[in-house]
């Protein structure tokens, strides 16, 4: 870098692509990539300091002392930095104007430990004006902001760390515990529990057609003056809360046969309301997050990813913020597309002004809106844009410009009809809206949340002109039966709509919180509903019966008004985590919370009685009945498994019954195998349905004639060892077949696996044909190709395998495995070219470092040089998946076996039998360099050829 130039740090590659063509040739940017130093793992402390820092990476007894390194990815980043700072005049700290962003800027200032003049440089939006604006307008590092970000590493840090544990021992292993994580899954489960104890109601009414000169849908409201019972007229235990009619299946038919036969109704009411709707507000984080999950199906972390690569590509403004508010200009820039897209009388006379709700002024920005002074529309940008990126940038610009628009104004019309149903006045009423001007809807309609009994609401239908006194034809009456149903459960988009609403956590977080309910298995997705996991009841328990206080709705949300409370410079962020920590007068502290647990029944913890005989348990493998016989209360109670599937609130004591009544499928005997004598049966496993050879039913055992189970004698008494059995045989079944019709040819086919299907006549390999993790294939030596169906291994034949090996093994048709399907520009941090190549387990981005599988639902063809920049900064900054037996694997590469990292009780043994296998690896290794190396050649030939 030239002597003079100014450096700029900002943390996404992609910003610094950007902002660099902003800035010109006298500064140089360079990217952080996010976060370059962390609290410590406990293996990176010094012993010196291990008394100290060992337990959190925290100092709790020296003023909550964090103990920070710079990660082992991270090092290479710093060390480019550092070298780029030598040669700069002056240090621009770019990073994002928010907790996480002025954090970033510290620790960078921390490590670096610049010598020229530092900055402050912040922007809300990547243009060119925005860009010079901000150079010229920097600011001092905001150290209330760094504090409330420490704050909450470590108070994350200091929760986690206590409370996960307890969930290891007491729960299952692996799993975490966090103060919003907690919260949210608390969420998720007591919304269950409401749908558990929740007593549906049965209720009745009569619809009708209705018609003059046309006809209209109307609905029985009264009879004989009383009204006619609705969903919200019942409690959540199926009971009235109030004085209705409530009208039976018999009831209903009957009057309907009624009003059928009066064939005539009479006007006795027609009521026109007017009214108005105003705009929604622009987004922030969490409406649009909720929107895009209801408009676009977005899961709340797709939204943001979305939204980062907008925002880092200049589309619109930043996308973490609590604020409505909208700039002098950019409340012109929506006025004036309105106004050119529907006309003058589509805004207001005054511009509309929205008051943002955050306390945090030095962290307002502006809402999420389209980015410059005048808004480019979705069409003139859509061929820049992948499909997400130009669904959310549509959404976003409808929301911007549809906020600065007029109210829209409608009329109501309710009309009111009379009939004599044999003696009883039945009363009928319709609904109709018209709307009159249409304002802000001509841009933008706000989504819907699933709300209850929404069987009661009527569609919105055109009514013709009556008049009270008309009579008109009723006909096609019919009794409509109706159930009351539960609150729904949470999508994404709900659930972030009642955080928000709670005050738990922060919108910027929502994502990554939703993300590891998911992730921890405490919730899975059915649709769109987040559904509780029989784990996350098991967790919630726990913590409300011991972390109660930690768990506390009103609790947690004190938590982040106190983390606001520090950004904004009125509390002191050590004496905040030492009330925390160790308590005070207005709260108990963690550790004495941690320090007297007491005793944890864990088989209480993880039990949920379903009936008086069957409880429903968590185990190991996850959840499954316990049954106890009435009649032998002592014996061992039976278990059920519980289809995974299966949701909590449909585990009713009726489908409890259903499963425990159900056939055995398990253990079922198919025949003998006439090879060898050995029985074969069929087990529905922990992990599916499997054949397993047994030896012979010895003259203790018996079995069921009416199901097929095998009843094993009784297991003796624990006495001395016994020499290991060999294990039995086994197959899985393949994902066609079923426990229930599979037979004894078929089964005798699974253990015979892997079929070999003939010798490749070049090489003398042996080709086999098996079930695999990843579905049929082929297997020669070490090579494999994957089959179309698990019926070809049975059915592939040798001429067929030699036809599939002579093809491509990745990508289709003549296309080269070593080809890319796409290729760009080099990496900005590993220096390397990006491409996109085919592999065995689908399309993946790679600059021959790092490699980053394309998410399902994204075509390669969508992934800009932008996208893949950050697809392997976000892989870098996850680290490298450690991957199995790699111990294992290592171990035979070292000289010395005894330094095997795993020993074996006898490596003597292991290492003469290295030795007699290693010509024959030897072998192997020259044939597959001779054969790779054959292949390098030719793919070079075809290279030149081209």
């Amino acid at each position: 870098m030239a002597q003079g130039k100014k450096l700029v740090i900002v943390e996404s590659p992609t910003k610094m692509r950007s902002i660099q063509g902003y800035l010109g040739d006298g500064y140089e940017v360079l990217s952080s990539v996010g976060h370059i130093r962390d609290l410590a793992d406990k293996k990176d402390i010094p012993a010196a300091d291990k008394q100290a820092y060992g337990k959190y990476s925290i100092d709790v007894d020296n003023d909550f002392d964090p103990y920070y390194v710079v990660s082992d990815r991270k090092t290479k980043t710093v060390a480019e930095l550092k070298r780029a700072l030598k040669t700069a005049d002056e240090l621009l700290l770019a990073t994002d104007e928010d907790r996480e962003g002025e954090a970033i800027a510290w620790h960078l200032l921390e490590t670096l430990k610049p010598k020229v003049p530092v900055k402050r440089m912040v922007f809300h939006e990547i243009t060119k004006d925005a860009i010079q604006a901000a150079v010229g307008n920097t600011r001092e590092l905001d150290t209330d902001l760094v504090d409330a970000q420490e704050t909450r590493r470590i108070l994350d840090r200091l929760y986690g760390w206590d409370v996960s544990p307890v969930l290891w021992y007491k729960v299952k292993t692996g799993l975490s515990a966090g103060r919003v994580q907690s919260a949210a899954t608390r969420m998720i489960v007591e919304r269950e529990r409401e749908r558990m104890a929740f007593v549906s109601a049965d209720y009745w009414d009569v619809e009708a057609l209705a018609s003059s000169a046309s006809g209209f849908r109307v609905r029985l409201v009264r009879v004989d003056g009383g009204q006619l019972a609705r969903g919200t007229d019942f409690d959540d235990t199926g009971k009235l809360k109030k004085a209705v009619v409530v009208l039976d299946e018999k009831k209903a038919a009957a009057l309907a046969l009624a009003v059928d036969a009066a064939g005539i109704g009479t006007v006795s009411k027609v009521e026109a309301k007017p009214g108005t709707r105003s705009p929604y507000a622009p987004f922030t984080t969490s409406t649009m997050q909720q929107e895009a999950g209801r408009k676009l199906s977005m899961s709340a972390k797709q939204a943001m990813s979305v939204a980062q690569r907008l925002y880092e590509k200049g589309y619109i403004t930043y996308m973490r913020t609590d604020s409505t508010a909208l700039s002098t200009q950019a409340v012109q820039a929506a006025r004036s597309q309105a106004v050119a897209l529907y006309g003058d009388s589509a805004v207001p006379l005054k511009p509309r002004v929205y008051k943002s709700k955050s306390k945090n002024a030095q962290e307002a920005h502006e809402a999420i809106r389209p980015s410059g002074e005048t808004f480019r529309t979705p069409s003139s940008v859509s061929s820049d844009l992948d499909r997400e990126e130009f669904r959310l940038y549509d959404l976003i610009w409808k929301r911007t410009v549809a906020s600065q628009m007029a109210d829209a104004k409608y009329e109501t019309t309710t009309v009111t009809i009379a009939v004599d149903a044999a003696g009883q006045n039945a009363e009928f009423t319709a609904s109709g809206t018209v709307y009159t001007f249409k304002g802000f809807l001509e841009a933008y309609e706000e989504g819907r949340d699933e709300k209850r009994n929404s069987q009661d609401t009527s569609d919105e239908q055109s009514l013709p002109a009556v008049a009270v006194g008309d009579e008109l034809r009723m006909t096609e009456a019919e009794a409509k039966g109706h159930r009351t149903t539960p609150k729904p459960r949470y999508t994404e988009a709900s659930l972030v709509k009642a955080l928000e609403e709670h005050g738990i956590g922060r919108p910027s977080t929502f994502a990554s919180i939703i993300g590891t309910v998911i992730d921890r298995g405490y919730a899975t997705k059915r649709g769109q509903a987040l559904v509780p996991t029989w784990l996350a009841f098991s967790v919630v328990r726990l913590l409300e019966e011991h972390f109660a206080d930690l768990i506390d709705y009103d609790f947690t949300a004190a938590l982040e008004d106190d983390l606001d409370a520090i950004a904004r410079g009125e509390q002191k962020r050590v004496e905040w985590l030492r009330s925390f920590y160790y308590g005070s007068e207005s709260q108990v502290g963690l550790r004495h919370v941690v320090d007297n647990l007491g005793e944890i029944d864990a088989r209480a913890l993880n039990s949920t009685r379903i009936t008086d005989t069957a409880t429903l348990r968590f185990g190991k493998y996850g959840p499954y009945l316990e049954v106890v016989d009435p009649a032998a209360p002592d014996e061992k109670p039976r278990i059920v498994n519980v289809p995974e599937d299966l949701a909590p609130d449909e585990l009713t004591a009726e489908k409890a019954q259903e499963l425990i009544d159900a056939p055995v499928a398990g253990d079922r005997v198919l025949g003998v195998n006439p090879e060898n004598g050995k029985v074969i049966v069929v087990k529905d496993g922990r992990f599916g349905p499997y054949v397993q050879e047994n030896d012979p039913v010895s003259d203790d055992a018996a079995v069921d004639e009416a199901t097929g189970e095998v009843v094993d004698k009784p297991k003796p008494k624990r006495g001395a060892k016994k020499d290991a059995a060999p294990k039995p045989r086994t197959g899985s079944l393949f994902r066609s077949m079923s426990v229930d019709t599979i037979d004894l040819d078929t089964a005798l086919q699974l253990l015979s696996l892997p079929r070999v299907v003939g010798t490749d006549p070049e090489s003398g390999d042996e080709i086999t044909a098996q079930n695999g993790r990843y579905g049929p294939y082929l297997k020669k030596g070490t090579d494999s190709r994957s089959l179309d169906s698990e019926s070809q291994i049975f059915d592939v034949t040798l001429e067929q395998a030699l036809e599939i090996y002579k093809q491509p093994k990745y990508g289709a048709g003549a296309r080269r495995a070593s080809s890319a399907l796409a290729e760009f520009e080099a990496d900005p941090v590993s220096g390397k070219p990006i491409r996109i190549r085919d592999g065995r387990f689908g399309a993946y981005v790679t600059d021959g470092e790092t490699n980053v599988t394309i998410p399902r639902g994204q075509k390669p063809e969508d992934i800009t040089f932008e996208i893949a920049v950050q697809m392997l900064a976000d892989k870098r900054a996850k680290g490298p998946a450690p991957k199995r037996g790699a111990a294992a694997k290592k171990a035979p590469a070292k000289k010395a076996p005894a330094k095997k990292p795993a020993a074996k009780k006898a490596p003597a043994k292991k290492a003469a039998a290295t030795t007699q296998t290693d010509p024959d690896k030897a072998a192997a290794r020259s044939a597959a360099a001779k054969k790779a190396a054959a292949t390098r050649a030719a793919n070079a030939a075809a290279k030149r050829a081209e």
